[in-house]
């Protein structure tokens, strides 16, 4: 999986689709992420203990890595490559442009 923790990414695909948020987790076991403000449900929780109250609670849940595109900052939504530098370093570059993600 290309994404990493931390990616500005845009939704493709979904109810959510359009929205842009950052990764706030990525799970690469099941190829999904957890978006900012993406893909929120309505938990009803019980009070675990005696100072954690229960009640219905906004949870961010994992969306599929495929529905997501991450952001270039000159050209927008678009897909991740791989380039070594000089020193045989690996980086992520933007497929559309080259830049440097």
């Amino acid at each position: 999986m290309k994404l990493k923790t931390g990616d500005q990414v845009k939704v493709l695909s979904g109810k959510d689709r359009g929205k842009q948020g950052t990764i706030t987790r990525a799970v690469p076991e099941k190829n999904k992420v957890v978006v900012e403000g993406v893909n929120v449900v309505k938990r009803h929780t019980r009070s675990a203990k005696a100072d954690q109250p229960g009640g219905i609670l906004d949870k961010e849940m994992p969306i599929a890595s495929s529905a997501v595109a991450i952001v270039c900052s000159s050209c927008g939504p678009s897909k991740i490559g791989y380039r070594y530098d000089d020193s045989g370093s690996k980086n992520r570059i933007c497929r559309k442009c080259g830049g440097q993600l």
